[in-house]
């Protein structure tokens, strides 16, 4: 599988995809409107950095409590029921004199049930399309999170500030309703990927499994760390420039949708091998200009240059999935977010701190090191498994037969 037209002309994957989106918008919007709302009635940054990603810190217990009912539920069922749970809380924060702790106890609720959504919608995708057509979906499941997040933020910008935050969170939670429709509708039934009851021991079972081998924990720990320290800058946004907040966050979608496009659908097969860790470094290397308060353009440039190496995430999903049995698929998957979206949460909370005993603008500079730094120490352990996976592959021709055979 080679081209996203293949993509579209395989069955489900246009209502997976469309159901993806339709939730990324309503995250997109909502996260920016309650994030918006906090601010105006604390003045934290660290509050407000909270409200837009801290939900993910909740995703650590989902990933130790509900990971395993990813692959023992069936898929149309799980992503349908979720995202109307996810439009419900939405609705409850839109509710006029809310308490910040209720505001902050239902982001927490949803967090937990976000840790079982990524493993379910990816896992599926993994069943969708064949084996070797992954890296394509993913990345253009990742573009339209991109072009998704642009219109998101520029929708939810506009409706913060004609309308209300509270008005938005409303439009917010319309749009995982539409999300569970599509999926409700547009999905076949599926029998779920594994057998048995989902359970906390299965998930702990299946967490220690895969943890267990030292390449993959390689990659998670590159696919988590990294990417959350610099989502601890991009937390700030709001703080940092709270009249252009948008337009920041707006460059970091089009940087990590031109980044998918150019490593999903372009990049040859040769150069992925050790491009990862170099991706990493270029993610956060663009935010020391940021401690230097530039002025708008030049800063909506740099960020837009740093999240086009976002796209190192592809990667590392690739070889995580090559270092996978396929009755993980989903449960490799969903730690894969839980972890990633957790590291989130904790960088929105580091970046929050240092924020307020600092400025957003320093804060931004330390986090920025702090992801180099993880980068460059986990680098070598990749390239070692890069390497390892090299001299374990077949002969071309034995390859080249296998392939013939899946199709």
């Amino acid at each position: 599988m080679r081209t996203y037209r293949e993509l579209f002309r395989t069955p489900e994957f246009t209502p997976l995809f469309l159901a993806s989106a339709a939730q990324v918008a309503a995250q997109t919007v909502s996260g920016l409107a309650l994030s918006t709302l906090v601010h105006r009635a604390t003045g934290s940054a660290l509050l407000s950095a909270l409200a837009m990603f801290g939900p993910a810190l909740a995703q650590v217990v989902g990933a130790t409590t509900l990971l395993s009912a990813a692959d023992r539920l069936p898929p149309r069922a799980a992503m349908t029921g979720l995202a109307v749970l996810f439009g419900l809380g939405t609705a409850v924060q839109a509710v006029p004199g809310l308490p910040v702790w209720a505001v902050f106890a239902v982001l927490a609720v949803l967090g937990v049930l976000a840790s079982l959504g990524g493993g379910v919608r990816y896992g599926l995708l993994h069943e969708i399309v064949a084996k070797d057509g992954y890296l394509l979906g993913r990345s253009l499941l990742n573009t339209s999170v991109g072009v998704t997040q642009i219109c998101g933020f520029g929708l939810g910008g506009v409706l913060v500030a004609t309308v209300s935050p509270r008005g938005t969170l409303l439009t917010g939670a319309a749009l995982y309703v539409a999300a569970a429709a599509v999926a409700r509708f547009g999905l076949a039934r599926r029998p779920p990927r594994a057998a048995g009851r989902a359970s906390v021991a299965t998930t702990w079972r299946d967490n220690a499994r895969l943890w267990s081998s030292r390449p993959r924990r390689y990659v998670y720990l590159a696919l988590w760390v990294p990417n959350g320290l610099i989502v601890g800058c991009e937390s700030l946004f709001v703080p940092y420039a709270p009249q252009d907040a948008g337009p920041l966050f707006a460059s970091a979608a089009a940087g990590m949708l031109a980044g998918d496009i150019l490593t999903g659908r372009f990049l040859p097969t040769r150069w992925r091998r050790g491009l990862a860790a170099p991706l990493l470094v270029l993610l956060a290397a663009p935010y020391a200009l940021l401690a230097l308060r530039p002025p708008l353009p030049a800063a909506v440039a740099a960020v837009a240059l740093s999240a086009l190496g976002y796209s190192a995430s592809l990667l590392l999903q690739e070889r995580l999935m090559a270092l996978t049995p396929d009755e993980l698929s989903g449960h490799a998957l969903g730690l894969h977010t839980s972890g990633m979206l957790t590291m989130q949460g904790v960088g929105a909370a580091l970046a929050g701190t240092a924020a307020e005993l600092t400025s957003p603008a320093t804060a931004m500079a330390v986090m920025a090191t702090a992801s180099v730094a993880v980068t460059l120490a986990l680098s070598r352990g990749l390239s070692r498994g890069e390497r390892k996976r090299a001299v374990a592959r077949p002969p071309a021709g034995r390859r080249a037969t296998r392939r013939h055979v899946r199709r």
